[in-house]
C-alpha cells in the first residue's frame, strides 16, 4: 500500500473555554490519527503551566498515513485540548481536521504550510482556536498491515445477566415402553371405558388381598350369619 509521512507541529491555542474555577488552566493536547488500517499511537504535548487559556507548545510529531484512505476523505487528525488538574483532568474542546484538507491546501514539498482551525466544545459550540503548522512526505510503499481478528465470541447470558452454563445432552437408558411390546405393561395400561383390561394369555390374576383394620382378620366369606355349633 502506498503511504505519506505527515509532519505536525503543534504551535498554540488561543482565547480557550476556562474549566478550571478558581486556578488558572495548566494545558495540554492529546493528538491522534483515525480511518486508516496503521494504528499510529496518540501523541502527547508537555504541559503548558503558564499560558492559562492561550497555551503554547511549539510540539512536533509525524504520523504514517494511509495515501488512498487521504484522497478518499477517511483520514482525520483529532486534538484534544485537556486542562491538567490534581483532582482530575477536565476535557476543554477537541480540533478535528481532514488531512485531505490539509493535502489538498499544500501537498507533498519541502515547505512547512500551517493553518488556524476552531476549538469545539462538548455542547457543540466554538470557543477558541488553535494554531498548527505540517509537511507531507512523498508517497512510498510498505506491506499492508494485517486485518484485526474478529471479536470473541461471548457467553450466552439469562435475563440478570448471568453466565448461563452450556448443558450436555443425557440419554436416558431406560428403555421407551412405548415402542416395545410387554405384556406385563398391556395388563397394565389404563382401561377404556372403565372396565379393566382383561389378562393377557398366561398371566395370573393377582391375589385378593381384604383391608385390615385394628390388626385383624377380615371377617369369613358367607351370608353374615355365625356357624352353628352342636350340643
Amino acid at each position: 500500500m502506498e503511504v505519506r509521512q505527515l509532519e505536525i507541529r503543534i504551535i498554540k491555542a488561543n482565547d480557550l473555554k476556562d474549566v478550571n474555577l478558581m486556578t488558572k488552566m495548566d494545558v495540554f493536547a492529546l493528538v491522534s490519527i483515525s480511518g486508516d488500517q496503521l494504528n499510529n499511537p496518540q501523541q502527547k504535548t508537555d504541559v503548558d503551566k503558564d499560558g492559562g487559556t492561550s497555551p503554547k507548545w511549539n510540539f512536533h510529531t509525524q504520523f504514517t498515513v494511509d495515501a488512498a484512505a487521504v484522497q478518499e476523505n477517511r483520514v482525520t487528525l483529532k486534538i484534544k485540548l485537556i486542562s491538567n488538574r490534581s483532582l482530575g483532568n477536565k476535557e476543554i474542546g477537541v480540533v478535528y481536521v481532514q488531512i485531505k484538507e490539509m493535502f489538498d491546501g499544500g501537498g507533498a514539498g519541502e515547505e512547512e504550510k500551517s493553518g488556524n482551525y476552531s476549538v469545539r466544545l462538548s455542547n457543540g459550540t466554538v470557543k477558541g482556536n488553535l494554531d498548527l503548522a505540517y509537511k507531507f512526505g512523498e508517497k512510498y510503499t510498505i506491506e499492508r498491515p494485517p486485518s484485526p481478528p474478529p471479536p470473541p465470541m461471548e457467553e450466552p447470558r439469562n435475563m440478570n445477566g448471568v453466565d448461563t452454563p452450556q448443558v450436555m445432552a443425557y440419554r436416558s437408558t431406560f428403555p421407551d415402553l412405548s415402542s416395545t411390546y410387554s405384556p406385563l405393561a398391556e395388563a397394565y395400561r389404563p382401561p377404556h371405558g372403565g372396565y379393566p383390561n382383561p389378562l393377557p394369555p398366561g398371566a395370573y390374576p393377582p391375589p385378593h388381598v381384604g383391608y385390615r383394620y385394628g390388626g385383624y382378620q377380615p371377617p369369613p366369606t358367607g351370608y353374615g350369619y355365625p356357624p352353628m355349633q352342636r350340643l
